[in-house]
């Protein structure tokens, strides 16, 4: 199979793992649809006019994860911070079941998934309407030749960028060395400064399946935070 034209390359990988658990189809099935951020996709939203927030959003500061995982930061990030109105972006169907798994244990209500291409939610969301975001342990793509697919490029910065208010955090964690290199290279070019680095974690941090896969297997963690110029 060839590559995707470059501007819709995916900076992920699969989007279907092992057979889902009957509670997490349940899951599925009742739940992802009220969480569902409307608008968003191109079958709902063909001309691509600005995603509506309201009345959900009630004014709050809006933070977006993008690629939560298994949704355990997002989750924590929420309960952690009720006057904030938080999205999720992520395509991996698992990931989405765990998360309202997670949601529903810890019944918190301000916050709204986009179950796929990240890219699509940037086009709808108006500019500067982000406060802060959230890369945690993104697909790594350790080849060389597949360096162009990783969320710290310029076609995913930009789109970023537009969508930030200038002075909103940015914060980057991986335990990858050559994605530290890269990122350090690539998201001041889109108008991001680099403020902090290192192998502190943030002191709201909460350490996802993916960090703790990386300590068991002796990699080390990286933590950077960048602000919107």
């Amino acid at each position: 199979m060839t590559d995707p034209t470059p501007e819709r390359r995916n900076f992920y990988g699969r989007i279907r793992g092992k057979t889902l658990r009957a509670s997490q189809k349940d899951y599925l099935a009742e739940d992802l649809g009220p969480l569902t951020l409307r608008g968003v996709t191109r079958e709902e939203n063909p001309s691509r006019g600005p995603v509506p927030m309201e009345p959900w959003r009630e004014g709050r500061p809006l933070w977006l994860e993008v690629g939560f995982g298994g949704g355990e930061h997002l989750v924590h990030m929420a309960a952690r911070n009720p006057g904030v109105a938080l999205i999720g972006a992520e395509p991996f169907v698992n990931g989405i079941a765990m998360l309202l798994g997670k949601v529903r244990e810890a019944k918190v209500t301000n916050l709204r998934l986009h179950p796929g291409d990240v890219r699509d939610l940037f086009e709808v969301l108006p500019e500067a309407s982000l406060s802060k975001v959230f890369l945690n342990y993104p697909d790594p793509w350790p080849k060389a030749r597949h360096h162009r697919r990783r969320f710290v490029t310029q076609g995913y910065l930009t789109a970023l960028a537009r969508i930030t208010i200038p002075g909103s955090e940015f914060r980057v964690s991986t335990d990858i060395p050559d994605y530290v290199r890269q990122t350090l290279e690539e998201v001041p070019q889109a108008g991001f400064a680099l403020i902090a680095e290192g192998g502190t974690p943030w002191d709201d941090w909460f350490s996802t399946r993916y960090e703790q896969k990386a300590l068991r297997e002796g990699r080390v963690p990286h933590y950077l935070t960048f602000r919107r110029t």
